[in-house]
């Protein structure tokens, strides 16, 4: 038995055992699955534990009943090891958090996962950022997650499902009643997959945060998804920066905002709606009542941040304004610190 899981063992205290970026190769975690008889949280990110040491662990998963959290980001893991990985999940029934981001899985590693979900009761949280996860894959998630009632987080961020992946979980998502977080960051969806998530979401009641960053939706992807937003009560968390964005994108979203009232963050850094999208949205703030958070980082100039001075002045519930790289210059930044000391009803922060 290894040192560390020699210590392990003799520490039956223990419960809590990171092991981050510790050069356990494919070897050792055979031991120190052997030793998880107490632990509750077990951390090994960034090592080499590859399709073997998964393997290993994943034996021990179907008899182990205290292990909540398993930590395999970075570790070399591929469709093997994940195949591994979801048959101890059809049986173990204590494991809630599975991080899995950085690997080598692929589409037929995500459909075993995929087929453990149909059966789990017990896991929430899914990381598989940062896989090659494609269209196949995510359909077959999709597949799962219409039976599924436990997952409440699935975060698919840097995979490749493009357009179809993401129509296939938008139909999920009229169906599913569990999943409350869904980040799909830089997966290539284009806007025919915005159009269809918008679609899900006029239904959908318990989605509370979408991560949709570096998708190249465009004004038509967030023009869907403004019709969304006038109509859906549960969506909180938006995020859509680098999506090419323009002013019309920037206007559909700000009457969706004079209409919304549960959508409290929204991130549109990084596009083109200048000042034009920016006064749009300043017209919004005037009107909304619980957008609490907005970052413009978007070329806004001096105009877009005397509009939006002027809506601060009116606005009661924005705390957060973050217009980095704006070239905003003296003017602007004059009109926003005016706007602070008029609004006597909100402490906000302006980041410029």
């Amino acid at each position: 038995m290894c040192l560390r899981a020699e210590i392990l063992e003799a520490g039956s205290g223990i419960t809590t055992w990171h092991l981050w970026d510790d050069s356990i190769g494919s070897n050792e975690p055979l031991a120190l699955a052997e030793a998880l008889s107490n632990l509750a949280t077990l951390d090994l990110d960034k090592n080499s534990v590859g399709d073997n040491g998964a393997q290993a662990l994943a034996e021990a998963l179907k008899t182990n009943s205290t292990l909540t959290t398993l930590f395999l980001t970075s570790n070399s893991i591929g469709d093997n090891g994940a195949q591994a990985l979801s048959e101890a999940l059809k049986t173990n029934s204590t494991l809630a958090t599975l991080k899995l981001c950085y690997n080598s899985i692929g589409d037929n590693g995500a459909q075993a996962l995929s087929e453990a979900l149909k059966t789990n009761s017990t896991l929430t949280f899914l990381y598989l950022w940062g896989n090659s996860i494609e269209g196949n894959g995510a359909q077959a998630l999709s597949e799962a997650l219409k039976i599924n009632s436990t997952l409440t987080t699935l975060d698919l961020g840097r995979n490749s499902i493009g357009t179809n992946g993401a129509q296939a979980l938008s139909e999920t998502l009229k169906i599913n009643s569990t999943l409350t977080t869904l980040n799909l960051y830089n997966n290539s969806i284009g806007y025919r997959g915005a159009q269809a998530l918008s679609e899900a979401l006029k239904t959908n009641s318990t989605l509370t945060n979408l991560y949709l960053h570096t998708n190249s939706i465009g004004d038509n992807g967030a023009q869907a998804l403004s019709e969304a937003l006038k109509i859906n009560s549960t969506l909180i968390t938006l995020a859509l920066h680098t999506n090419t964005i323009g002013y019309n994108g920037a206007q559909a979203l700000s009457e969706a905002l004079k209409i919304n009232s549960t959508l409290t963050s929204l991130d549109l850094q990084k596009n083109k709606i200048g000042a034009n999208g920016a006064q749009a949205l300043a017209e919004a703030l005037k009107n909304n009542s619980t957008l609490t958070s907005l970052n413009l980082r978007n070329s806004i100039g001096v105009h877009g941040a005397q509009a939006l001075s002027e809506a601060l002045k009116i606005n009661s519930t924005l705390t957060t304004l973050e217009l980095y790289g704006n070239s905003i210059g003296d003017n602007g930044a004059k009109a926003l610190a005016e706007a602070r000391q008029t609004n006597a009803t909100v402490a906000f922060d302006i980041y410029i």
